[in-house]
């Protein structure tokens, strides 16, 4: 548990990405975008300033910070027109080698992890057949006398495969049918992708509406070592929900800060636009849908809040987690749409970055959890209500 920082620090904290930020203007982005490139030059800044290494402790060379300090750095990143997806899941992803990995394990990567001279951003959990259904993958990892592991499966939407060193990896240790429970017989790995490529490792793009960098991951009979366990074999189910939650709360952080920027956007332009010898926004059709999508997203941002701040406390906040994320997502969305219809034909051109953040806020009442699933969630595990089919 990490103490919370107060309200100076997050206010020093949002400060400085601002400034950082402010290097990485529209034109960037819309460079970026139209070449399907990574980011390269915003993510070694952010490393450079430390905010990557925000949850990583002092002992390893990170911040030492909590999940409130990290949820600030996301919401600004994007409130400020740029884009986080490229580096959010080295803030979040190494929690389950804090948290489940060996001394040595922790020694050996975290260092390299919070300096940026080790990139660990792909997660390798979702499955072409089991989609958000985890507990119904397929790739296995069968042991190979006590020298380590042999792999076979495939994952898919493994974000940032391509730009990343290693790969925290969920496959099935045991069958199915020779488990336990159904959260038992999955193990988690940290796989050194750099040596493993064309040697059983092969990764091919998919590309999207958005440059989101993600792609499908193929293990043909390959070799990590034993070392590469995460934990205890066959828990790894339980030791990725964490990071889960981890996960839920910044990308609900980054959507929050969308909704600032679609709604700052709009303000601005009703404010400026003038037809028929008056501002559009003195117009109460125009300005009811900006007014609507502020309270919206003040509703969401309080949950986020409180998600962050049951997590840096190190309470069970799963609940918390999943209504944070589905409710800033819709927030982020309905204010984007707003956003759009308010430029109207601008809205569409390139040069005003609407269309760009438009397209790239959508997939969060997708991913990485989708709004069903939430609602499933939530009606099962928190309201008691019968297991849907």
């Amino acid at each position: 548990m990490t103490a919370a920082p107060d309200d100076s620090e997050l206010a020093s904290i949002r400060e400085a990405v601002r400034a950082l930020c402010g290097g990485f203007p529209g034109e960037y982005w819309r460079k970026v975008d139209r070449e399907r490139a990574y980011p390269t030059a915003f993510v070694e800044a952010l490393t450079k300033a430390g905010f990557l290494a925000a949850l990583i402790p002092e002992e390893y060379g990170g911040s030492g910070l909590a999940m409130p300090a990290a949820a600030a750095i996301m919401e600004e990143i994007h409130a400020s027109g740029c884009n986080g997806a490229a580096c959010h899941a080295q803030m979040y992803t190494m929690g389950t080698v804090l948290r489940h990995g060996s001394a040595a394990q922790k020694q050996k990567y975290l260092p390299g992890i919070a300096s940026g001279t080790l990139r660990l951003q792909a997660f390798g959990v979702t499955e072409p057949t089991s989609g958000t259904d985890t507990l119904s993958l397929r790739t296995t990892a069968v042991k190979d006398g006590n020298s380590g592991y042999v792999v076979n499966g495939q994952k898919i939407w493994t974000s940032r495969a391509e730009h990343s060193d290693l790969m925290l990896l969920l496959a099935r240790t045991t069958p199915r049918e020779q488990a336990k429970s159904r959260t038992d017989g999955l193990s988690v790995f940290l796989v050194d992708m750099r040596a493993l490529r064309g040697k059983g490792l092969s990764i091919r793009p998919i590309r999207t509406m958005m440059n989101h960098a993600t792609t499908e991951v193929f293990f043909d009979n390959m070799k990590i070592p034993a070392d590469s366990l995460v934990g205890e074999e066959g828990k790894g189910f339980r030791y990725i929900l964490a990071g889960m939650n981890a996960e839920r709360i910044l990308i609900a952080s980054e959507c929050i800060g969308d909704a600032k920027w679609f709604i700052e956007k709009a303000s601005a332009y009703a404010k400026e636009r003038v037809l028929f010898n008056r501002p559009i926004g003195q117009n109460q059709g125009v300005q009811f849908p900006i007014a609507r999508a502020y309270m919206q997203m003040c509703a969401a941002e309080l949950m986020v809040h409180e998600a962050a701040r049951l997590y840096a406390a190190g309470e069970n906040c799963g609940e918390q987690a999943n209504m944070a994320k589905q409710l800033a997502a819709e927030a982020s969305w309905a204010a984007a749409d707003m956003c759009l219809q308010t430029h109207g034909g601008f809205g569409f051109a390139e040069e005003f970055d609407i269309e760009r953040k438009f397209r790239e806020t959508r997939l969060y009442t997708v991913a990485p959890i989708s709004t069903n699933l939430v609602l499933s969630y939530i009606a099962e595990h928190v309201l008691g209500l019968p297991r849907s089919y």
